[in-house]
């Protein structure tokens, strides 16, 4: 006898109603997150009223701080990730125990599951972030583009689509959170300062989002989803090439050309302000560490060694702290904020499974590549391929299973661009160039310059699946 999927679903809440509960807070962070613009814009009127009686008022100082934070989508997964772990304390037979047993990786429904960590992704993140925001890194990725930029004209323009282009690529390399941040500091310096128009502004913020989310899947270890389901379902280098890598290409390409014509007046208007190519200004040497620092991390994250992780970062730290004449201050609140946000999604998207695993089961590659770009838009993709690699059917050695995997990856990366939820990398980029958009940056244009980019992908993983 066939179960509906609401059958299934009933079932499942039957057997736990906490699994309605966890979905109901899950619901109101992502109706928080896209509420973010206007919860700002409303603190930013209230200080403006109450700034004077802020130093006779503990009170309305606190209030303003509160809502500041309520504000930023960094902290708004992270903050009913902490309903939901309180929720969990006092619910009727779950309890301390039960909420340290689920932060240590185990069920909340009493199954006895072997404990992992779940805190080893937004933890890379966080570090490989602070390494790459790095004087070192930083010099080195601007030399080589830099040196490309030059090589194509030197102009604005040229800087635009060779940041858009090798910025994102990079990050199979250098990990998706790493080439997010040097892309967004580069265009930061070297686009965003000649002021472009809005839609220009939201174009290029859309074009890097979905560039980065794609641009990782050149090898194993780099795009977030990936990693996820990697080591899980048997993929090496060689079999995630084959089988996102060539149309991430091509999606690259394709998506900047497009936007690249449609702007090109805007673009090609843009004149230099400088004319001087930056040389490596770092030690050849300590480029070399640090760069192997990231592969180290890499190497860890793809053995699940969290400590080994956590130590070699106190002795990056310590590196630092030697090296302090080559190096800069580190911008910590953007890392801490990522992992952070990625924490909660990863806290969040745990209980989510019941409902999400359902969908994913009943439907075939064209429906599932499209249904888990819609769900990626609402949560991060990693999680959405993490619960992916959680449904027996899709691990099994069939051809059937195996296009339905490429399908829910494929969703996944193209859908990561579409909000700064989809993709935990996003955030960084947003929180760099948020000052270069006035009121901070709205979700709905986001979403609709990512729209084109977003299409262009799957046409590109469509394409390669049939033809090569």
């Amino acid at each position: 006898m066939t179960v509906s999927l609401w059958q299934e679903w009933t079932q499942s809440a039957q057997a736990d109603y906490f699994n309605l509960v966890a979905c109901g807070i899950f619901l109101i962070a992502v109706v928080h997150a896209f509420s973010v613009f206007k919860i700002s814009a409303y603190t930013k009127r209230w200080d403006e009223i109450n700034a004077s009686s802020f130093s006779q008022s503990p009170r309305k100082r606190i209030t303003s701080q509160v809502l500041h934070l309520l504000g930023e989508v960094e902290v708004v997964f992270g903050f009913w990730a902490l309903v939901l772990l309180l929720t969990l304390i006092f619910y009727p037979g779950k309890g301390w125990g039960v909420m340290i047993h689920y932060l240590r990786g185990g069920d909340v429904h009493g199954a006895d599951s072997a404990p992992t960590s779940k805190f080893i992704e937004p933890i890379f993140v966080l570090v490989v972030m602070v390494v790459a925001s790095t004087k070192p890194v930083l010099d080195f990725t601007s030399f080589l583009l830099n040196r490309l930029v030059n090589f194509f004209g030197g102009s604005p323009a040229a800087a635009w689509f060779v940041i858009l282009t090798i910025g994102p690529l990079l990050g199979s390399l250098i990990t998706e959170p790493a080439a997010m941040t040097i892309a967004a500091l580069l265009l930061a310096v070297q686009f965003f300062v000649y002021k472009p128009s809005v839609s220009l502004s939201y174009a290029t913020l859309a074009l890097l989002f979905v560039n980065t989310s794609v641009g990782g899947s050149l090898t194993h270890f780099a795009a977030p989803p990936i990693v996820m389901v990697a080591g899980h379902w048997g993929w090496g280098l060689v079999d995630v090439f084959n089988q996102f890598g060539l149309a991430s290409i091509f999606t690259i390409l394709i998506s900047n050309a497009v936007y690249f014509v449609f702007f090109r007046k805007e673009l090609l208007s843009f004149k230099n302000k400088t004319t001087d190519v930056p040389s490596l200004q770092s030690p050849a040497w300590l480029v070399l560490v640090h760069l192997g620092f990231i592969a180290a991390f890499v190497i860890f994250l793809t053995n699940h060694q969290l400590a080994y992780i956590l130590v070699l970062f106190l002795l990056f730290l310590f590196l630092l702290k030697l090296t302090r004449g080559y190096q800069q201050s580190i911008a910590w609140r953007s890392p801490v904020l990522v992992g952070f946000f990625l924490a909660g999604l990863v806290v969040l998207g745990g209980q989510q499974t019941w409902w999400i695993a359902p969908i994913l089961v009943r439907l075939d590659e064209v429906t599932l590549m499209i249904s888990t770009i819609v769900l990626s838009a609402f949560n991060d993709n990693a999680t959405i391929a993490y619960l992916a690699a959680q449904v027996p059917q899709l691990s099994e050695n069939t051809s059937v299973a195996a296009g339905l995997r490429q399908a829910v990856i494929a969703g996944a990366l193209a859908g990561g661009g579409m909000t700064v939820l989809a993709n935990a990398p996003n955030l960084a980029g947003q929180t760099l160039l948020s000052k270069f958009f006035a009121g901070g940056v709205s979700p709905i244009r986001l979403a609709v310059w990512a729209l084109c980019p977003t299409i262009i992908a799957v046409g590109c993983f469509w394409a390669v699946q049939c033809f090569f």
